[in-house]
């Protein structure tokens, strides 16, 4: 069996960061440290956290006062922050700066009169954290069906906004009839979706026509890696998503000769090595490598923690 591995895949620069973030602040800080919502939508990663005494909540009545509390790299509303200084919580922004630009996208845009197009998955956190900074303006826009829906008071006042991680080409779909029922609305000055999303999206693209199965490593719940699925399936080669190797089923193989691996931005290497080393022991599988460019992308750890901050290591193992 020959096995096509993508490149770029698997983390991204603001996974990285916010996991760097909590692994210093596990190093750094008293216990217990607490994360509101998931780090990163990733089984693996979360486990792997929760396994060295990190405590993930869905509310911030569940964290003590005072409590030292990691924002996800998905962002917040101001209603969350506020409750934590209400708290006196000791609040770690690990939120990624291609999110907090959209944030910020959406209050100027709000100050200024617009209602706002919000692109994206109702119910996902990063939705939910931009919308929640200008909820009177922003209108939630998941289909291309909902732009004929729309009931808009000003249209000389109207701008789009789009999740980061979103599929690109639902989005373009979704833009297309935005611009043809509103030709006048405004669009942010740069695109909003993530270069990591786009970069391993145009990957599968672009490669899984060369292979008869497509492999995504990423959870059920990660937004990016439920679109690189989709994206294999859309040119006829079928797709899996999976967390690591224990969910592959060898059914999947059989009259397969060739299979594609990548993995979404939140899904570390090391799921992707245990499925390589699944595929060599059970198929003497071949892997070849294939880049269609070059990732040099970092961001800075949070500010609350640059003063406590080491030269980088992935002391964790998930970065490697």
């Amino acid at each position: 069996m020959k096995v096509i591995l993508a490149s770029p895949r698997g983390f991204c620069a603001g996974v990285n960061m916010a996991i760097e973030a909590l692994e210093l602040a596990l190093q750094t800080l008293p216990p217990p440290i607490y994360v509101y919502h998931e780090i990163v939508h990733n089984k693996y990663v979360v486990e792997h956290f929760k396994a060295r005494g990190v405590t993930f909540v869905d509310e911030l009545i569940e964290v003590p006062h005072g409590a030292t509390l990691l924002f996800s790299a998905h962002g917040v509303s101001p209603e969350i922050r506020q409750i934590a200084r209400d708290r006196r919580l000791q609040a770690i922004d690990a939120t990624c700066p291609l999110v907090t630009k959209v944030h910020l996208e959406a209050i100027r845009y709000a100050k200024e009169g617009y209602t706002i197009l919000l692109i994206g998955h109702e119910g996902h956190d990063e939705v939910i954290g931009t919308m929640g900074e200008a909820p009177e303006a922003i209108v939630l826009v998941e289909s291309p069906e909902d732009v004929a829906r729309l009931q808009i008071a000003d249209e000389t006042k109207l701008a789009y906004l789009t999740q980061t991680t979103l599929s690109v080409d639902d989005a373009n779909r979704i833009i297309s009839k935005l611009k043809e029922r509103f030709p006048q609305i405004n669009s942010p000055p740069k695109d909003d979706i993530c270069y990591a999303t786009q970069n391993r999206q145009e990957a599968v693209a672009k490669l899984a026509p060369d292979a008869e199965l497509t492999l995504v490593l990423g959870s059920q719940n990660s937004s990016n890696s439920q679109r690189l699925a989709e994206l294999s399936a859309e040119r006829g080669v079928p797709a899996f998503l999976i967390d690591g190797a224990q969910d592959i089923n060898l059914d999947w193989f059989t009259g397969v000769g060739t299979v594609l691996v990548t993995a979404g931005a939140s899904a570390p290497e090391v799921v992707v090595e245990s499925v390589l080393d699944f595929l060599r022991q059970r198929f003497d599988a071949q892997i070849e490598v294939r880049s269609l460019r070059e990732e040099a992308v970092s961001f800075p750890l949070p500010r609350e923690l640059r003063s406590i901050a080491t030269p980088r290591d992935a002391a964790s193992g998930l970065t490697r």
